[in-house]
């Protein structure tokens, strides 16, 4: 492990923070003491600095701390120490090497390629990332996957999946079933990646519970997303009003991932789609973090990738 300092920030909006820091700061210090690092609190965040593999360490128990404070409960230094316990080295290890090991389920979900680490790791330093590239290549599987760590380790309090429901030759209003019906194959996509990450029987009761909520993007108009992980899928076909409409959502602690193929729009005229305008618009600001996947990336079936490279090349070639 590195020995180069490293200065992480845990957030804390929304916690005591006396509750948090314990008895004469008590908390803090034994934080500090266990891991080997300097810990302060300020403002919105608890810093840690110290070696990476130290100050790694010790978000994982500020993040725990956070969570027990969060679900109202009391926090002592004998706490801290349980939830140091809790941080098995060979999470850490694997966490230090880009890795998602998933609390609960544990489930290792590891980048296949050096995209989709830098994937990952903007997604863990921005409040907004905007994930483009063709199919196959793991967008929206690691964005959920994030979201569901987010989720375990408590830095938020629910995750919201959405995607726009274009009908891409097909109407809606002759499906058959109620809405519900209606609009679930346009989400099965989002099914599929939490059922390969969470246990079935936690699913549902998150489902009940609206822990987490899959939804088509009409259905976020009129609401803000606090203390929450948004994951807009397919954000291709949402429409220039849609995208604005959902990023205006953003709430206190909230984090969005955005994802999308820019060749793979479904609307009546390909210059609505609200990817394209945030590509064009939203570069450049603070937060915000464009990630470009390529056919490299393409972690299905060899053939998906080839197939890519086809269309690509014919593509240029017109």
């Amino acid at each position: 492990m590195s020995s180069v300092p490293t200065t992480v920030r845990v957030p804390t909006e929304g916690v005591d923070l006396l509750l948090l820091a314990g008895i004469n700061d008590a908390n803090l210090i034994e934080l500090a003491r266990i891991t080997g690092t300097r810990v302060a609190l300020r403002g919105e965040g608890l810093t840690v600095t110290g070696p990476a593999d130290q100050a790694m360490r010790a978000e994982a128990i500020a993040l725990g701390m956070v969570g027990t404070i969060r679900d109202g409960q009391t926090l002592t230094p004998d706490d801290v120490l349980r939830l140091s316990l809790d941080q098995r080295p060979d999470d850490m290890a694997a966490r230090a090497a880009g890795a998602l090991v998933l609390p609960g389920a544990r489930r290792t979900v590891k980048p296949k390629t050096p995209g989709q680490g830098e994937y990952l790791q903007k997604i863990l330093e921005h409040d907004i990332v905007v994930g483009i590239g063709p199919a196959g290549t793991g967008k929206t599987y690691l964005a959920v996957a994030a979201a569901v760590d987010a989720l375990m380790r408590k830095r938020v309090r629910r995750i919201v999946l959405a995607r726009p429901a274009v009908e891409a030759g097909e109407s809606l209003g002759f499906l058959p079933g109620d809405m519900q019906a209606k609009v679930d194959p346009y989400l099965r996509p989002l099914y599929d990646a939490l059922d390969d990450l969470m246990p079935y029987e936690r699913i549902q009761k998150a489902l009940d519970s609206r822990t987490i909520e899959v939804a088509p993007l009409a259905f976020m108009r009129g609401r803000t997303l606090g203390d929450a992980f948004v994951i807009l899928d397919e954000a291709q076909n949402a429409t220039h009003m849609q995208m604005k409409m959902f990023l205006t959502r953003l709430g206190v602690n909230s984090k969005i991932v955005i994802t999308g193929d820019k060749t793979q729009v479904d609307l009546p005229r390909r210059e609505e789609s609200g990817l394209m305008q945030i590509e064009r618009i939203l570069h450049g600001i603070e937060g915000i973090a464009f990630h470009y996947f390529s056919d490299a990336d393409v972690v299905r079936h060899r053939l998906v990738r080839d197939i890519i490279r086809a269309y690509n090349e014919d593509a240029a070639g017109g």
